[in-house]
């Protein structure tokens, strides 16, 4: 492991974790307690580690090695969740499990968006990969969610994220005493087409065009919010959908492991 990534006692610096202590298949969140409801559904659980924002979990689910990790809110800290996990597991499959805000009125709260693309106004991936390069879902892990969500009879929609820097101003939320507020910003995603906001599944789909591991990554998100009506989800719904998108995210990891991650691969 590069020493710019450890403690200097062997471990990456802020997930606490050394090489084995995470699975090829690792499934995110930015709530700790998403991950938690995450690994109460595994059959079995070998290592738990937390540290700030961060915990990583890992055990088994159905003989599938497989770790679940809370990055915290945002971009910045999602890059040192991925940066330092492929310290440790550099063969791996990233599946975002999110929340976020719907823009298009054909969807609801309680539904799920698996993301195709997204738009990178989150800043932090162009320190690691050009403007040009585009957020895109690797296509196996994208049948897998769907796959799932069949499945499991839940309602979901395909398409274009927009993974932002904020969660005010960045998704048109004006924040009382700041100016600066661009009431436009909504309508203009709604016209490109942009299905949700959130805040980091851009960084998984970047990083995995240029990453030097081989590393793929995808997601879905469940709508928390709806934006086009100003409706928020209530917790018992909030729950049943964690609990659905735990679920999508373990079945995708089984549909995957029929489609292993080579050395050679690339998006």
């Amino acid at each position: 492991m590069s020493p710019d990534v450890t403690s200097g006692a062997g471990s990456a610096y802020h997930l606490h974790t050394e090489p084995g202590d995470i699975a090829p298949f690792i499934l995110t969140s930015g709530s700790r307690q998403r991950i938690r409801r995450l690994s109460a559904l595994f059959d079995t659980i070998s290592f738990e580690r937390e540290n700030r924002e961060f915990l990583t979990v890992t055990g088994t689910y159905r003989n599938i090695p497989i770790t679940g990790m809370s990055t915290g809110i945002g971009a910045s800290s999602t890059v040192i969740a991925i940066v330092e996990a492929l310290q440790c597991q550099p063969q791996a499959t990233f599946i975002r499990l999110g929340s976020c805000g719907s823009l298009q009125s054909h969807i609801q709260v309680g539904e799920f968006v698996i993301s195709l693309k997204a738009l990178r106004q989150e800043f932090v991936t162009h320190l690691y990969a050009p403007p040009e390069i585009e957020a895109v879902a690797d296509p196996d892990i994208t049948q897998a969610l769907i796959q799932a969500a069949r499945q499991m009879g839940v309602s979901y929609h395909c398409g274009l994220t927009c993974t932002t820097a904020d969660f005010y101003h960045g998704q048109g939320r004006a924040a009382p005493g700041f100016t600066g507020f661009d009431s436009s910003l909504l309508a203009n995603l709604q016209v490109q087409g942009v299905l949700n906001l959130e805040m980091e599944m851009a960084v998984y789909l970047t990083l995995a065009q240029v990453c030097q591991y081989p590393m793929r990554a995808g997601g879905v998100t469940a709508v928390f919010a709806d934006r086009c009506r100003s409706v928020i989800i209530d917790p018992q719904q909030a729950t049943e959908a964690e609990e659905l998108l735990c679920r999508i995210g373990l079945l995708a990891a089984e549909l995957l492991v029929a489609q292993p991650l080579s050395k050679e691969h690339r998006p």
